[in-house]
């Protein structure tokens, strides 16, 4: 199985404060390239066809990609960003596998592909989303504590302790459930709380590293972790 991949990037640019004064977040540089292009590697080995959205300093990515990713499609979200659901809901044309992943633009992984951990997990019949997931221990630049627990059989329910696994942005998941979503902006966690409604939630655990490069503070966090991968 190769699912196409949605890479969401599209974001207001706050959170990283006066380092996204003149530029978009997701090309804002880590260990020597930017965060979407670690994301684009990370959807390149083991996907399909790639979708990247964009919402503040949206021509910057789209010259970026241009550049040198021209083969990725690219959705721009104007006047109004979409959410996480609604912006892969927007995307789908461009993604034409069942399931597709999705990644976040604003996290670096040390390790093995997670798209491949994801498909080699993935059962159709019991699972809506499959989300790759990691300790906290192994969570470089993580604030905060966790946010799921799995069962025994691998079925996700909410865990905000520090002992909850933490969600590394990456997911395997059915797209008729974001076809079929009635709203044009929403957020995936109304996909999962229905889904873990129904028990069909499920996650897996990476076994590498992975850095949450959302906040200033997580770029040498990020760096660090790949200089001892």
């Amino acid at each position: 199985m190769t699912p196409d991949v949605m890479i969401l990037a599209a974001g207001f640019g706050t959170r990283m404060g006066a380092l996204t004064a003149d530029r978009p977040k997701p090309l804002i540089p880590v260990a020597g390239r930017a965060l979407l292009d670690h994301a684009i590697a990370a959807a390149r080995a083991g996907g399909g066809q790639i979708a990247v959205n964009a919402h503040y300093r949206a021509d910057q990515i789209a010259a970026h990609l241009a550049t040198h990713h021209p083969d990725i499609a690219l959705s721009v979200e104007m006047p109004a960003i979409l959410d996480s659901g609604g912006g892969i809901k927007r995307a789908l044309p461009h993604l034409r596998s069942d399931p597709i992943a999705t990644l976040n633009a604003d996290a670096v992984w040390a390790g093995p592909a997670p798209l491949s951990v994801l498909t080699q997990a993935w059962d159709g019949a019991r699972m809506g989303a499959l989300v790759l997931l990691v300790p906290r221990a192994r969570a470089a630049g993580r604030q905060g504590g966790g946010d799921f627990t799995p069962d025994p059989q691998g079925r996700l329910s909410w865990d905000r302790a520090d002992t909850g696994l933490v969600h590394t942005g990456a997911q395997l998941i059915a797209p008729a459930l974001l076809a079929d979503h009635p709203a044009e902006v929403f957020s995936l966690r109304d996909i999962w709380q229905a889904l873990m409604d129904e028990g069909r939630l499920f996650g897996v655990t990476y076994p590498g590293h992975w850095a949450d490069v959302g906040h200033p503070e997580g770029i040498a966090q990020a760096e660090v972790m790949l200089a001892h991968a």
